[in-house]
């Protein structure tokens, strides 16, 4: 063993020293006189020469004891101020964290709960990317992902965000152009925008519920996309009908830009989650984070 791979003993050695004696450096490190007298000759053992003389009245540095306090006060200053950046980090909420989400809803709501948190968290930045492949963006060091649609896996945590609420909508102009469609018989034959991933429910079939009562038809779509918010457009300049989620039309059917068509349909709903890596420890930033944005979500998917 080095002299050098016991920090107690350093701190032993470098007290004695500032303290001027063995009893008052006992008084500081809250040990005992015999205890600390061990540890100096422990050091000094491992150091094959004495680093302190002492007589009745007062005590000496060595030539060795004077070479080795240098390189033993530098040593136990960077191990302190290792300590206390560990303790800021545990203790402030400060750093980076790598955020991903679907980009409808990373661009909009993800967004506005990330501009939340870093406003009432200044010394945090957040990175936020886009994907619809979860466990990739985990296993690429994303600190956690929002995200539509169950996953299960024993590499990740997921966090129940609650539900988001889909149902069909469409511009008061194509209601106006299209008599009857306020009887689910009759919608299948319309114009549908779709959404093309099968995680959805796919683009060639709609599924409606109401109450216990489930009607399935299949739909020939005049357009298929990636995203809901281009389907949100297509359907605000009156192309056809859509199932959009709550979230993301919200304001429109408040301001009558939209409706929704068979009120009492609605498609099933979808599980959103917060997801993280399992790890025995996360930096108190992404906890804070993960608490924050679960707290937030559950209010915008009430």
């Amino acid at each position: 063993m080095s002299m050098f791979d016991d920090l107690t003993l350093l701190r032993a050695f470098v007290s004695i020293v500032e303290s001027g004696s063995i009893s008052a450096a006992a008084r500081k490190l809250r040990v005992t006189q015999p205890t600390l007298s061990r540890q100096l000759r422990a050091l000094e053992a491992q150091c094959a020469a004495p680093l302190i003389r002492r007589d009745t009245h007062r005590m000496h540095l060595t030539d060795a004891g004077h070479r080795f306090l240098a390189d033993a006060q530098a040593l136990l200053s960077l191990a302190d101020e290792a300590q206390q950046r560990f303790r800021e980090d545990e203790h402030a909420l400060a750093g980076n964290i790598r955020v991903f989400s679907t980009i409808d809803f990373g661009q909009s709501v993800v967004s506005r709960l990330i501009a939340s948190f870093i406003q009432a968290n200044p010394g945090v930045r957040i990175e936020l990317g886009y994907s619809n492949r979860p466990l990739h963006m985990i296993e690429e060091g994303c600190d956690a992902g929002i995200v539509a649609g169950t996953l299960a896996d024993e590499r990740v945590v997921a966090r129940s965000l609650g539900e988001i609420r889909r149902f069909p909508v469409a511009a008061p102009s194509f209601m106006a152009r299209h008599a009857g469609l306020n009887r689910i018989d009759k919608v299948a034959g319309a114009a549908w925008i779709a959404l093309s991933s099968s995680q959805f429910g796919g683009a060639k079939e709609v599924v409606l519920n109401s109450g216990a009562t489930e009607q399935r038809f299949s739909i020939d779509p005049v357009m298929i996309s990636e995203g809901v918010t281009s389907m949100r457009e297509a359907v605000r300049m009156g192309l056809g009908i859509a199932v959009l989620p709550q979230w993301l039309v919200e304001e429109d059917l408040i301001s009558g830009r939209l409706v929704r068509i068979l009120p009492k349909w609605h498609a099933k709903p979808l599980p959103a989650q917060i997801v993280y890596p399992v790890q025995r420890r996360l930096p108190l930033r992404v906890r804070a984070f993960i608490d924050f944005a679960t707290e937030y979500l559950r209010t915008v998917l009430k």
